[in-house]
């Protein structure tokens, strides 16, 4: 087996046994070929597969500074937006990770074995926490942006969506990935089985404004038929995430907000609002279908940040403080 098949039967292992998602895939294939593009000029031609048990940290290593110094090359031209560190350590992590999970599907399936990619240091991220919007920013914002709409349609359409991100808290590519069929139990259910990441499955409750809502815009779909998309465009297809975010940016723009101000930081106004109002971090994690209650844990330090500042802001002592500085 030559070590582009070796590539390829990992990620149909990563697609089919381990689920990972359609982004996770198109990144590690893309990072895995760069590594076999690099391999074949390093080592005058790309190794079988006991050649890949044969690399060296040096070799791994080596690959990564290449990479380096092609995104430094790259940043330095005038056209090209150059990427932050903090982005350049993730994309970094990223390519370690890569490595890592090609190298122990070698050992575990293929029986290739490489110890030396378990000394290739990953850098430490900085910890991001999320940026919700304010209550009465994530309140407005589905009115408010189907007013900016053109057509009865997009209002229609814009309105459902933007209430189902922030009142379900969904990812925008769970909810553009619901068909008309999921909506047929909601009125008996009053809920959504949304398939999140790595193909989890999870019921979310949906508030009856946006079950209205959606109600509403699929007077105005075109083609309501169970397998059609739920959520289209005006050509009749599926909906792209960059038309809503086009449409939220607009929005953003016009009322003066920052730019964390996404159809995700909706998801992130969603589960800062529940904590805020005291639901439990368990059930928390169960409506964003967070995999580890350390992921669903970020919101908690969010809280605490905006308890600080307020406290900063506020308390008599710490006023003090300020005026003296």
């Amino acid at each position: 087996m030559t070590a582009e098949e070796a590539v390829q039967r990992f990620m149909e292992w990563m697609a089919v046994e381990k689920r990972a998602s359609p982004r996770t895939l198109e990144a590690y294939r893309a990072d895995l070929s760069r590594f076999l593009v690099f391999l074949g000029g390093h080592m005058n031609g790309l190794p079988d597969m006991e050649g890949l048990g044969r690399l060296t940290l040096r070799d791994f290593r080596a690959w990564l500074a290449q990479e380096q110094a092609r995104a430094l090359a790259r940043n330095s031209r005038p056209a090209v937006r150059p990427s932050t560190p903090d982005q350049a350590a993730r994309t970094r992590a990223r390519r370690v990770s890569a490595l890592r999970s090609f190298f122990r599907y070698l050992a575990r399936r293929e029986g290739v074995e490489n110890t030396a990619i378990q000394l290739l240091g990953s850098p430490r991220l900085k910890k991001t926490l999320p940026r919700p919007l304010s209550r009465p920013d994530a309140l407005a914002a589905p009115d408010d942006i189907a007013e900016l709409a053109r057509t009865p349609f997009e209002r229609a359409r814009d309105r459902a969506l933007f209430l189902l991100l922030y009142g379900c808290g969904l990812r925008i590519s769970e909810a553009l990935t619901l068909d008309v069929a999921d909506t047929r139990a909601l009125a008996a259910t009053g809920g959504l089985r949304i398939h999140g990441k790595g193909g989890k499955e999870r019921l979310v409750p949906v508030l009856p404004q946006v079950q209205e809502a959606l109600e509403a815009w699929l007077k105005q779909h075109p083609s309501p038929t169970a397998d059609a998309p739920l959520f289209v465009g005006v050509r009749g297809g599926r909906l792209q995430p960059t038309i809503a975010q086009k449409a939220m940016r607009a929005w953003r723009v016009l009322s003066g907000l920052p730019e964390h101000a996404t159809p995700h930081a909706l998801r992130h106004s969603f589960a800062t609002h529940l904590m805020e109002g005291g639901a439990d971090l368990r059930v928390i994690q169960e409506l964003l279908g967070h995999a580890s209650l350390s992921t669903t844990q970020r919101y908690t330090l969010t809280d605490e940040a905006r308890l600080l500042d307020v406290w900063t802001r506020a308390h008599p002592r710490a006023q003090m403080e300020r005026n003296r500085k």
